[in-house]
């Protein structure tokens, strides 16, 4: 992973001092509240329903353990005892003091971290794939593109101040796990003219009012090219985006209103004057970034070895998680494990401060001291021997990290929602807990399948409900909390927005109409049909006409 050289910690030791300095002055009545609300905003602080938020900031979702145990350490003396992974990668603290974040900040820079640009109308954390340098899917290994990106955008003095925040996923991989395109910008790693490796790049895609797809912007882009073809963007964006109405503020507006084509012209136009500028990369930059993300000392190991074959027959409870949560590896003998831990009871991407440490502990000894954060917030160790698995399962199992639901239907994406989040119109977390209670037999998971469900607690989409195969999203009705069901979403290569069902159903209807919608789903499958296919081929027809059959 990236290591910090003195300039970024010179860089983050003063914008510490800036910020303490100005935190003080906002405590001391000399700065107003609309002063300081773009001062905070900058350090990743937002004032929700009960206490400030503070996100921080995880490039691309890698973690040391090091860093680790530094969140397990706020956890326990700045917060509840707990965090909360994010769909962008990052994780947040629900419950610091104001007169505390900047002592929090300080502990974060000592572990080469911090909380810049996860907030306010600016570039925010480029995220990526989980598995980035270790699928075996995989063109290039994409992180270091995003260490790139991210070294260009923090700071940026053209783009601090944007109509609106502003998103980039890259991938890199032959199946996208990054959602790459619903971002405002989506980098594709492709194999161009003469089987050379650069950029395919989409603009215009995002969530939350007015959800989009984004559109190619750049059928090709040479790697020495990558930073001007994105700034070309970002200068369109910044110079034409709306900044009179932040619900059209975002640069899918500025595309859907332009069209693609002519959006598309502006760009090049920009592109031209800058393509060989001071932003266009030198080979000796892309291998410095690279050099980075060296392999870790691999020991030759075969596949499949004869003790984890033995471990997988004679244990039915590991292989159930074997078959669910462990992944190929590029490299012969490994594989990568995704720790799943969305349990009834626990909120999806809150994690404690024990679990923390203990995750750190267990990256130490079994994948080289790094963790990743993935799109669906669970925690992926990547480079695990295999024979060692059935060891690290036992382990996992000690601190209730073990769960074997990935990608099955509790293992769902769901936003802080009401309970915490000053913008929602109703509570997700008890919506993801009762569908929990309602499915809770292992069995029936399996034998429903892959289905992704993903819950919001108002419009901004948090929780990527609109990329749901079953979508729910807050909204309220005359001071009532109620959900609208939406079908059909995915974000995934062929991505697609979910429809709604139809009128919104009360908090205690949704388990009743889950069930009811998975029920349609298992009568009209073929073979192994995953939900979102059976969906594809029959329409919503099958399923309105199941859940409002007994409607007035």
């Amino acid at each position: 992973m990236y290591q910090y050289d003195q300039y970024d910690h010179q860089m983050l030791a003063e914008r510490v001092a800036q910020f303490r300095d100005q935190t003080d002055r906002y405590l001391d009545n000399k700065l107003s509240d609309s002063e300081f609300l773009p001062l905070r905003l900058q350090n990743g602080l937002y004032i929700q329903r009960l206490a400030p938020m503070l996100r921080i900031a995880v490039p691309y979702g890698l973690l040391s353990s090091r860093q680790l145990r530094k969140l397990a350490f706020i956890a326990r003396h700045y917060d509840k005892g707990y965090g909360h992974f994010t769909t962008r990668q990052n994780i947040q603290f629900n419950w610091p003091a104001l007169e505390d974040v900047p002592d929090l900040l300080a502990h974060l820079a000592e572990v080469e971290m911090h909380a810049i640009q996860t907030s306010g109308n600016c570039i925010r954390n480029t995220t990526t794939d989980q598995f980035a340098g270790a699928a075996v899917d995989e063109l290039e290994d994409s992180r270091p593109y995003c260490e790139i990106i991210r070294q260009w955008s923090t700071f940026h003095p053209e783009f601090a101040y944007l109509p609106r925040k502003f998103k980039i996923a890259v991938c890199g991989t032959a199946i996208d796990q990054a959602a790459t395109q619903v971002h405002d910008i989506g980098v594709y790693l492709i194999k161009g003219p003469d089987k050379v490796t650069g950029f395919r790049i989409l603009a215009g895609g995002g969530l939350g009012r007015t959800p989009v797809i984004g559109q190619e912007v750049f059928e090709f882009v040479e790697k020495q090219h990558l930073l001007t073809a994105l700034e070309a963007i970002l200068r369109v964006y910044n110079r034409e985006g709306r900044r009179d109405n932040k619900y059209k503020a975002r640069i899918k507006i500025l595309v859907k209103e332009t069209g693609v084509d002519a959006f598309k012209a502006k760009v090049m136009a920009e592109w031209q004057k800058i393509k060989d500028g001071a932003q266009t990369l030198t080979e000796d930059e892309i291998q410095r970034c690279k050099s980075f993300f060296t392999d870790p000392a691999y020991l030759e190991r075969s596949d499949n070895p004869e003790q984890l074959s033995q471990q997988l027959k004679q244990d039915a409870l590991f292989q159930s998680w074997h078959s669910r949560n462990v992944h190929p590896h590029k490299q012969t003998g490994y594989a990568i494990v995704s720790v799943a831990f969305k349990e009834t009871g626990v909120a999806p991407g809150d994690v404690t401060d024990t679990q923390l440490d203990y995750l750190a502990d267990l990256a130490d000894e079994y994948s080289f001291g790094e963790v990743r954060i993935s799109h669906r917030q669970n925690v992926v160790f990547a480079d695990v021997e295999q024979e060692k698995l059935f060891d690290l399962w036992q382990q996992l199992k000690r601190h209730s990290l073990a769960s074997k639901n990935l990608g099955l239907l509790t293992d769902m994406i769901c936003c802080p929602g009401g309970d915490f989040c000053a913008l929602a119109n109703a509570k997700s977390i008890p919506i993801a807990e009762s569908i929990q209670r309602a499915f809770d037999n292992f069995d029936e998971l399996t034998e429903i399948g892959e289905l992704n469900i993903n819950i919001s607690g108002c419009m901004n989409a948090c929780g990527h409900h609109h990329v749901g195969n079953i979508g729910i999203l807050g909204v309220d009705k005359k001071g009532a909390e109620f959900y609208q069901i939406s079908l059909g979403g995915s974000s995934r290569n062929e991505a697609s927005l979910g429809k709604i069902l139809g009128p919104a159903f009360a908090q205690d209807e949704i388990p009743a109409v889950i069930k009811t919608l998975v029920g349609v789903y298992k009568t009209n499958r073929i073979d192994n049909e995953s939900f979102l296919a059976t969906f594809q081929r029959i329409g919503m027809e099958p399923f309105k006409e199941k859940i409002y059959a007994n409607a007035d």
